[in-house]
């Protein structure tokens, strides 16, 4: 690798180190921590590439990018930014960034996009697109984990392009979020955006309203795989002749669409009209690095609101990120607000975590993904009962309490299938009447009989 990179950032130990790696690799680095003196470099018509900070004392390295591509039109520039959010990522797209990475950024994957980007001069950049309203920095959507990160950049591709796009991922992963963010961050936000769920779009005319009240903006068809067949039917077809000025088509689903098509439960021609684009998002216990940042967001959040000021302590913190959210970044919210409001003093103790997350047995009882086994729902729950201990271990006893918790009610449920009758339910169990009747005293199972209708 060589040429001459110019490195803008106000981290003395962060300009250091890249200029050490950058040096090891054969470049020539020039550095420092004043964008102006950037400038000054590239109008100098010095660098073969641009890493900068976004946030500068003396300027924003993003709103800095038409001035460098002005000035030297096929410069590459990669930034680099603490603020880890979708809406950073799509601004540095909109300026033509030739990269972005968060902080804190893995070193040789930066060394890899600075080799890509001193090898392919990037063409000369657009003339700026309006900046995203100010209501955007407010959006949910924030982390630094490697699979948000993949999603701001594939984000930041399509916000665009003129395809529809598909949301997918589990309940409370943020999916309208992220389709209300792909139309209020592209050049359609100041036409309508409409939203229609499979109620709306039963009747005849479901989808053909639903078309017209997005009037060229945005229309969000939420939760398709609800749809019912008929109107899988009609809307497919409204779709291949929308009409004059046809709206961008966003679509979401909690539910795997490809195994609904395979069962026969969801048109192929429908999805395939849909998927243009597919964006997954990724459920919160798979990047629970994120949790700390979501937590801090709906704290300072909740105090812009009127809320009295909170802070984790880091028991606190420690649970919330050992816990396995099933109900994702939705459950987080609702229950970190929760805590704002009952805490008893400014910082929230690991206590009034552990009591809040115990309280939610209604998410125990949530419907399981189709065709999961019950091992994997044991296993859930099983990771979830740890996951309330936090760094500590259960009680000892686990095995005979876990056992117990499995053996009463599947003796209840046989009890209640049988109508009561012990030697019914015991052949259905497989076990002798007698091992049956002894564990209904063990384990304190009340036995009514009646008559079961069949």
């Amino acid at each position: 690798m060589d040429g001459t990179v110019l490195v803008a950032d106000d981290d003395r130990t962060i300009r250091t180190v890249l200029t050490q790696a950058l040096t090891r690799a054969g470049c020539k680095v020039h550095a420092t921590s004043s964008l102006l003196t950037l400038l000054r470099w590239v109008e100098e018509g010095k660098g073969d590439l641009v890493v900068t900070d976004v946030v500068m004392p003396d300027g924003n390295g993003i709103e800095a990018i038409p001035r460098i591509a002005a000035a030297r039109p096929g410069l590459p520039v990669i930034v680099i930014s603490a603020q880890n959010t979708i809406v950073t990522a799509i601004r540095a797209a909109e300026a033509e960034a030739y990269d972005y990475l968060p902080k804190p950024f893995d070193l040789p994957d930066l060394m890899k996009r600075a080799a890509r980007a001193l090898d392919r001069r990037r063409r000369p950049a657009p003339s700026a697109r309006p900046e995203p309203e100010a209501a955007a920095p407010d959006l949910p959507l924030v982390g630094r984990t490697a699979a948000m990160q993949a999603l701001y950049r594939l984000l930041a591709r399509v916000i665009n392009a003129p395809l529809p796009i598909l949301v997918t991922g589990e309940s409370g992963t943020g999916k309208s979020l992220v389709a209300r963010a792909i139309h209020d961050l592209s050049d359609r936000r100041g036409l309508p955006f409409a939203t229609a769920s499979a109620a709306d779009l039963a009747g005849l005319d479901g989808a053909g309203a639903a078309l017209a009240r997005a009037k060229g903006g945005t229309l969000l068809l939420d939760e398709v795989s609800d749809l019912p067949e008929d109107a899988q039917g009609r809307l497919a077809r409204l779709l291949d002749a929308p009409g004059p000025h046809p709206p961008r088509v966003l679509a979401t689903s909690r539910a795997d669409l490809s195994a609904r098509i395979e069962a026969g439960r969801f048109r192929e021609d429908l999805f395939y009209r849909l998927a243009g684009v597919v964006v997954a998002l990724p459920p919160l216990r798979e990047r629970v690095e994120d949790v700390p940042l979501l937590v801090e967001h709906v704290l300072r959040r909740a105090e812009r609101e009127g809320a009295t000021p909170r802070r984790m302590s880091q028991g606190a913190l420690d649970l919330l990120r050992a816990y396995t959210w099933p109900g994702n970044v939705r459950q987080l919210e609702n229950t970190v607000r929760r805590l704002v409001a009952t805490a008893a003093g400014d910082e929230v103790s690991r206590a009034e975590v552990e009591q809040a997350l115990g309280q939610q047995p209604a998410l125990e009882a949530r419907a399981a993904p189709e065709g999961e086994r019950l091992s994997a729902s044991i296993i859930r729950h099983l990771r979830r009962y740890f996951d309330l201990h936090g760094a500590a271990l259960p009680p000892p006893g686990l095995y005979d309490r876990m056992l117990r918790e499995l053996e009463a009610p599947l003796i209840e449920v046989a009890l209640d299938a049988t109508g009561g009758n012990q030697a019914r339910c015991a052949d259905l169990l497989g076990i002798n009447r007698n091992t049956l009747r002894k564990k209904i005293t063990d384990l304190d199972i009340r036995v009514t009989r009646r008559r079961k209708l069949m």
